[in-house]
């Protein structure tokens, strides 16, 4: 069992690798996009809230579908049309054909964050201890290597189809083999002696600071991946050369705070852990938007990376384990499906939030909004503390904890 948890988690962290490589190559290379398809600048946001708005509808739909399948089988072939959509958007040549290739991207990647999430949670579940972070950081380092990847594409003057072939060429066929060794987490059942309404109005009462937290952290993020390079120019009077750094800077520091991020919640507890990261962040928002030079805010942009970094996994780590003590795995999923759909909120919401306030009032100024709203986490932290037991469902954590205590990991 413990040789079956140990593939079950390199095949999983191999998913989230291959994921971050292509959700960075698609993102990064938008400019490239919108020339060979000569789509207009007042049209550009319209194809660009389509792919989250799909992935939501991608995640709610998984939400449904993993009652009847595994969740191991919905990310075994979401992942590969992911894949095969950033082809699609490399290779099109009509503006159609970059619709429908969005399209499916967006309702691929929806259903393959949903379900790499939920097997995220029932791995953690069975390891009887944080490794979820974990997951997050190889997202990171994907992202990291698929940014690197766009960059030579850029810089050599590529085709996007030459660039994202050899990728898809690679990672495709890596990810359907190693689909092979995924580990689900066990039956899904409802919780004893409630219906499915109680379930339902229970689950949406408890979940909704989480979602709230879900929506914030991704506010942030989408307020760095955005607007880090357009401040640090147009505000701090930095070279162009120079803003492009504070973006790498927060994937990097990203990488890094998520790598020791589970030793930290082993030790110290999730609660602990999240409270460190939200005051971390908005100190971050705090210098960048008092920032009197480049340097001081790219400090600022460190500091957003090592706070940031730790509230997303852990949010789907405090859905999952309080659904399951709930009502087992298939309530844990169903939460973390729920919750996902938030992640692509905050995104809808981050980037244009800044760029009015930044137009209205001041961009400065506009920095201290997410610094506002991710103080909120703080607010609701207790959420992400373990619920006594009330279910009778002890006995199976206690299980598979000490399934997970039994091997060493990775």
């Amino acid at each position: 069992m413990t040789d079956v948890l140990r593939r079950g988690r390199a095949s999983l962290a191999f998913s989230f690798l291959v994921q971050g490589v292509a959700f960075a190559l698609l993102v990064t290379r938008i400019p490239a996009v919108q020339d060979r398809y000569g789509v207009s600048d007042a049209l550009l946001p319209v194809f660009l809230a389509a792919v989250p708005i799909l992935a939501g509808v991608g995640s709610v739909t998984t939400e449904r579908l993993v009652k009847r399948v595994p969740p191991s089988r919905v990310l075994r072939w979401s992942q590969p049309v992911v894949l095969l959509a950033l082809l699609g958007v490399g290779a099109g040549g009509h503006m159609a054909g970059l619709g429908v290739a969005l399209a499916a991207f967006g309702l691929a990647v929806g259903a393959l964050d949903a379900s790499m999430n939920m097997l995220g949670v029932s791995l953690q579940r069975a390891y009887g201890r944080s490794i979820m972070l974990s997951f997050h950081a190889v997202y990171s380092a994907g992202g990291i290597v698929g940014a690197s990847l766009a960059w030579a594409g850029a810089h050599w003057d590529l085709a996007l189809w030459v660039s994202y072939l050899p990728v898809v060429l690679v990672l495709l066929p890596a990810a359907l083999v190693g689909s092979r060794w995924y580990v689900d987490g066990g039956e899904r059942r409802a919780v004893p002696g409630t219906t499915k309404g109680e379930r339902t109005a229970g689950g949406l009462k408890w979940l909704l600071p989480l979602c709230l937290v879900m929506t914030v952290a991704y506010i942030g993020d989408s307020t760095v991946s955005n607007w880090s390079a357009k401040y640090l120019q147009d505000v701090l009077g930095s070279s162009e050369q120079l803003a492009t750094v504070p973006y790498n800077v927060y994937m990097v520091t990203t990488l890094l705070g998520r790598a020791i991020g589970d030793v930290g919640v082993r030790r110290f507890g999730a609660v602990t852990v999240v409270r460190a990261g939200a005051l971390v962040a908005a100190v971050g928002f705090a210098v960048v938007a008092g920032a009197p030079g480049a340097w001081a805010g790219m400090l600022g942009f460190t500091l957003l990376g090592l706070g940031l970094c730790v509230l997303v996994p852990q949010t789907f780590a405090a859905a999952g384990r309080r659904a399951a003590e709930r009502g087992g795995p298939g309530a844990s999923d169903a939460a973390v499906a729920r919750l996902n759909v938030f992640n692509y909120v905050g995104f809808l919401i981050g980037s244009p939030l800044v760029g009015a306030l930044g137009d209205a009032w001041s961009y400065r100024g506009a920095m201290l909004v997410p610094m506002v709203l991710v103080l909120v986490t703080l607010v609701y932290a207790r959420s992400f503390a373990a619920e006594p037991d009330r279910y009778g469902v002890g006995h199976e954590r206690a299980r598979t904890a000490d399934v997970g205590r039994g091997g060493n990991g990775l």
